[in-house]
């Protein structure tokens, strides 16, 4: 039986009553799997029967005649018929679409999707700027991915902790520390308290002339690593200012997350100060127990598979021949802290794959201290790089990093454009034409990163992604907002499920994929792979779409049934969309 609500999909059913079939007409078989799938030569097909056939030295027909005879009179299948050597091809009856959609729409917000009743805790690191320094293009699928990724796992029952693993230590604060205690007023701006831009371009101007007194006065640079030393030995007045540099680069940080559409907040950032406490003790554990070996004065980790071009073996470097702690022994604190202290069973990272052999060593580092086991694992997440039309890095006509809210801003510009089209058709107000350009713009910068696997390099292309045809975030919206127009012409006609009514096809392939969406979030989570939640909900809009234009909903020649049940496909379509954009962090307007 179905838990918390959850509802059986049709595929689940048929697969039981399937292999429960394969078990009666073949008991030598054993327990085997139908491979159960979808098929464009009926609603399902089951191939488990030529392997069985092998096995069992049979004719696959004859066995699969076998398999059909012992199938269950139900509601569920309409007819089987066997193909080829011993597939089976089976339609549903149209009553089991509806009714099953029908058990989806009754249960509210989850529409069925079951909760992981085995699920654990997983802390996500994702999102990762650096104190004083401004968010660029780079910045971004860590951030949407990441995000997307929280909401799916907290939805499908992850206990989730969110960590902002931020730069915020080491030898350039010692610069701007003492360049702020030589030039007191240089954070002073005039914008309020939460103005992110103010706080930017202070850190900017203050960050460049820090730069350039540090490259060009020796006895400035001398005080500045005199700074270093005071900021890590916990000097009262260092730290102070440091913190003035995190909490000025919060209020920008949180600018950017607050366009974005994203919520970021204090108990969630730990940058790398958060384990400076931690980072001898690590050290120390990893000597003490043979994991790390000194050599040539640096504590040092080897790995027989990572080698450099002279085939020497390539170490990570926990901490320096002169002292300093490499980002090997914060990573490593992180982890222990993030295992022992936070009780995580997976901690997943939302790294840029040119992190890669980083990562690698550091997981097995932390596999051969015990952190890592056989409960406990790590996985890295990596993502490629957003590319321009050309096909190389992102950057501006200059040669610089394309600045993150600038790209934004672009987006919301070109989508508040789009809107504005369409907006004296639709009746939208000025206020509403700029909300929904807003949603329509970060939707479509969202999407284009989650529609690509996260692995893969992207071309951002603003023109595409706004545009109201094809896979995009626009083309969605615009669904779920013709079927909320729809719902609103309908009077007093209701979305009512009528289970006895036969469907189009076109319903019945809207009500097939329908179906699937909690088997859809539930292969996502698992994988980490929110491409194909987006691949899903394009398809979806794909199919509404069909069936928008081949089964008129409020027609006056259909009865009052089938305006019912055509108006519940629209419904528990709308909610699915909407559902499904939530949770890759994207809004949808009722009225586009």
């Amino acid at each position: 039986m179905p838990e918390h609500g959850s509802v059986d999909s049709l595929a689940s059913t048929l697969q039981q009553q399937l292999a429960d079939a394969l078990s009666a007409a073949l008991p030598e078989a054993g327990t085997a799997d139908p491979l159960l799938r979808r098929s464009d030569r009926a609603d399902f097909q089951a191939n488990g029967i030529l392997a069985l056939a092998k096995k069992l030295k049979g004719n696959p027909r004859e066995l699969a005649a076998k398999v059909t005879d012992a199938l269950p009179a139900s509601d569920l299948i309409k007819d089987v018929e066997v193909s080829g050597p011993g597939f089976l091809n089976v339609t549903l009856t149209d009553r089991a679409i509806t009714r099953t959609l029908a058990a989806r729409a009754a249960d509210g917000d989850r529409l069925g999707v079951p909760v992981n009743a085995a699920a654990g805790t997983t802390v996500i690191d994702y999102a990762q700027p650096n104190v004083a320094k401004e968010m660029h293009v780079g910045h971004l699928r860590s951030a949407v991915i990441g995000d997307a990724m929280v909401r799916i796992l907290e939805f499908t029952g992850e206990s989730v902790v969110r960590r902002h693993h931020i730069g915020d230590w080491g030898t350039q604060f010692g610069m701007l520390i003492q360049y702020l205690v030589e030039h007191p007023h240089e954070l002073d701006h005039e914008g309020g308290a939460e103005d992110g831009e103010a706080a930017m371009s202070s850190l900017n101007r203050l960050y460049k002339a820090s730069r350039a007194l540090f490259d060009s006065d020796e006895e400035f640079k001398a005080r500045s690593r005199d700074r270093v030393v005071a900021l890590q030995a916990g000097d009262p007045e260092t730290l102070a200012m440091w913190q003035r540099f995190v909490d000025e680069s919060k209020i920008y940080f949180y600018s950017v997350f607050d366009k974005l559409d994203m919520e970021i907040s204090d108990p969630d950032i730990v940058g790398e100060s958060g384990y400076n406490d931690m980072l001898e003790e690590t050290c120390r554990i990893l000597e003490e127990t043979g994991v790390a070996v000194r050599s040539e004065g640096a504590l040092c980790v080897f790995f027989d598979d990572v080698l450099g071009p002279d085939g020497n073996k390539v170490p990570l470097i926990v901490k320096k021949t002169n002292g300093g702690y490499g980002y090997a022994a914060t990573d490593l604190s992180a982890i222990r802290d993030r295992v022992q202290n936070l009780k995580a069973d997976t901690l997943l990272y939302v790294v840029d794959a040119r992190q890669a052999l980083h990562f690698k060593m550091v997981f097995e580092t932390a596999r051969r201290a015990g952190w890592l086991n056989e409960d406990v694992k790590a996985h890295q997440l990596a993502f490629g790089t957003v590319l321009g039309k050309d096909g190389k890095p992102f950057k501006t006509r200059e040669g610089v990093t394309v600045r993150l809210e600038d790209l934004l801003d672009e987006a919301v510009e070109r989508a508040t454009d789009v809107v504005r089209g369409k907006a004296e058709k639709v009746g939208l107000t000025e206020e509403e034409i700029v909300e929904n350009g807003r949603y329509v713009g970060v939707g479509a910068v969202k999407y284009a990163d989650l529609s690509t696997s996260a692995v893969r390099d992207y071309k951002f292309d603003l023109d595409q992604m706004v545009a109201l045809n094809g896979d995009t975030s626009v083309y969605i919206q615009y669904a779920f907002a013709r079927s909320q127009s729809i719902k609103r012409q309908a009077g007093d006609a209701k979305a009512v499920a009528h289970p006895e009514l036969e469907l189009a096809p076109a319903e019945r392939a809207l009500g097939l994929h329908l179906d699937q969406f909690g088997e859809v979030l539930a292969e996502v989570a698992a994988g980490y792979e929110p491409h194909k939640l987006a691949a899903y909900l394009y398809q979806l809009a794909s199919l509404f779409t069909t069936f928008y234009d081949q089964c008129h909903v409020l027609s006056e020649d259909n009865t009052a049934e089938v305006v019912e049940n055509r108006l519940f496909l629209c419904d528990i379509t709308d909610r699915t969309l909407h559902r499904g954009m939530e949770l890759l962090g994207i809004r949808t307007p009722e009225r586009l």
